[in-house]
């Protein structure tokens, strides 16, 4: 998963809870490896057709929903022009616009064909689930420890944090969000309790150039360039940490006027946006849920 992971759990057998949660997130990590060539993905992107896990044949299509309802703002199809930007290999560089087509030209979700567990890509395609393998772990690992008798749990992969319950004293879980100015301090703190709080933001992956011009790891699907939509940071909140994932990243994508009309059309989550000129906008229904610590405006979405 590349990133620091914590795994809390309270109640019967939590030690057992943890580390079958621990099993169960590197089992999904050799599935989902975009990096792996042994791994679902890996063989997949190398042959453009396999047989795949169940696991991997339902992120795949819970991913290609959200690229479908948030019209293609999410494209799981994406990784090509990844790999010319150097995301993916940490060579991170700034492509020429001709690299930029031709790897467009091998991107769109929908064409992916998928049957049961069987996938099909054209050629050239390669598919990253970068976007919402995380969320998914997240809710297995919820799962497996509630299996096991947790009755409360945290997980953080890497800032996306997923609870099951509160916490054993019957209180909220406390869950701070990074101010996207000054990734070392807080913009604020969510109260929650059974669900996921999943961030994505510019200041999480990018690389500055000789001029100084910074390019974030978050692409829009229809330039192939890093997204520019006024928005610094997108928290989605909501039951499915698989979910939360994907939409943090589509949201990001859309900028705020959009995200909001499809946070008001859609419905089933909540959200945190910070804009680049440090205003904060957050949903009506966890408005009082959340503690500004950043000394920004906060400004709260209706439906």
């Amino acid at each position: 998963m590349d990133t620091i992971i914590s795994i809390k759990a309270y109640g019967q057998h939590s030690e057992e809870a943890v580390n079958a949660a621990a099993d169960r997130l590197k089992e999904l990590e050799e599935r989902f490896s975009v990096t792996d060539e042994n791994s679902d993905i890996g063989i997949l992107n190398k042959l453009g057709t396999s047989s795949v896990s169940d696991d991997t044949a339902y992120v795949v299509s819970e991913a290609l929903n959200v690229c479908e309802s948030t019209d293609g703002a999410l494209d799981i199809t994406i990784y090509p022009v990844l790999r010319e930007w150097g995301f993916t290999a940490g060579n991170m560089h700034v492509p020429t616009d001709e690299a930029v087509r031709s790897a467009l030209e091998k991107t769109g979700y929908e064409n992916i064909i998928i049957s049961g567990n069987s996938i099909t890509l054209p050629e050239g395609y390669m598919l990253d689930l970068g976007s919402c393998a995380k969320g998914y772990a997240g809710d297995e690992m919820l799962a497996v420890m509630s299996e096991l008798g947790a009755t409360s749990a945290l997980v953080n992969l890497g800032g996306n944090v997923q609870a099951l319950g509160s916490k054993p004293d019957g209180s909220e879980w406390s869950v701070g969000i990074a101010n996207p100015f000054s990734p070392n301090e807080l913009l604020g703190v969510l109260q929650i309790h059974d669900k996921s709080v999943i961030t994505s933001g510019g200041y999480q992956r990018y690389f500055t150039d000789d001029s100084g011009n910074v390019y974030i790891h978050i692409l829009d699907p229809r330039t192939g360039y890093p997204a520019d939509s006024g928005l610094v940071s997108v928290t989605v909140i909501g039951d499915r940490g698989i979910m939360c994932d994907a939409l943090s990243t589509a949201l990001f994508v859309m900028g705020k006027e959009r995200a909001v009309g499809y946070w008001r059309e859609k419905g089933g989550f909540d959200m945190v946006l910070v804009t680049g000129d440090g205003t904060v906008y957050i949903t009506e229904n966890i408005a009082g849920s959340f503690r500004n610590s950043s000394g920004f405006p906060v400004e709260i979405i209706d439906e």
